[in-house]
């Protein structure tokens, strides 16, 4: 590293701050970088450049966007009763991915994780609460971007991680939303994503949560 140009050794130790990126891999893809077209590189910088600025918070669901309120949610043909509640927006680009979903999202963009200081209010938790509530009202008013917060819940599902602090996060929530279902008496459900043993899994070297999770969620065959 000590005999590269100052302005490429830049580069290299900012990509290898990058999660997953280490030295010589870093390295790789500096000198890739300065392979590049000028053209293609210009216009890799100028995203990076503007990255922050353009990059916003949807208002409805969390999810990041470039305009007020994300695709998703504009999306006429999306189930809008059924929402489905993940801790990042990679998680959302999963279910999107197998085209397996046609509901709408809500992001927390993390979860609650006393160890590292993040409590409930630390995530976009309340955000998804005065939605639910917004919704128990039953309210059929059609702001212009054609997306009613109003819109009757009938599910929200449950999609954290199966971690301790993404248990514990669903709790919760799961807590403050049926507070919700007893004051206003909306009727919608609150379910969590089944686990178990994935497909071609052997017995043998399923923990016991694994097990346990499978039987509980067994269905009828």
């Amino acid at each position: 590293m000590s005999t590269l140009p100052n302005s490429l050794k830049q580069v290299a130790f900012f990509l290898e701050r990058l999660p997953g990126i280490g030295e010589k891999t870093a390295n790789r893809m500096a000198f890739y970088f300065l392979r590049l077209p000028e053209r293609d590189l210009k216009e890799f910088a100028e995203n990076v450049k503007t990255l922050k600025k353009k990059t916003k918070i949807c208002k409805i669901c969390m999810n990041l966007t470039e305009e007020e309120i994300c695709s998703i949610d504009q999306d006429s043909s999306r189930d809008q009763h059924v929402i489905t509640v993940v801790e990042e927006v990679l998680d959302l680009l999963s279910f999107e991915t197998g085209n397996i979903y046609k509901g709408v999202y809500h992001v927390l963009h993390g979860k609650i994780d006393p160890l590292n200081h993040i409590g409930p209010d630390d995530i976009y938790i309340e955000q998804l609460l005065k939605r639910v509530r917004l919704a128990s009202k039953q309210s059929h008013s059609v702001p212009p971007n054609g997306t009613s917060l109003g819109t009757k819940i009938t599910e929200v599902i449950l999609a954290m991680n199966p971690d301790m602090e993404g248990e514990s996060t669903a709790m919760y929530i799961r807590d403050r939303l049926n507070e919700i279902k007893k004051r206003t008496g909306a009727d919608f459900k609150v379910t969590r994503l089944a686990y178990g043993l994935p497909i071609g899994a052997s017995l043998e070297y399923a923990d016991y949560m694994t097990l346990r999770k499978s039987i509980e969620g067994r269905n009828e065959f």
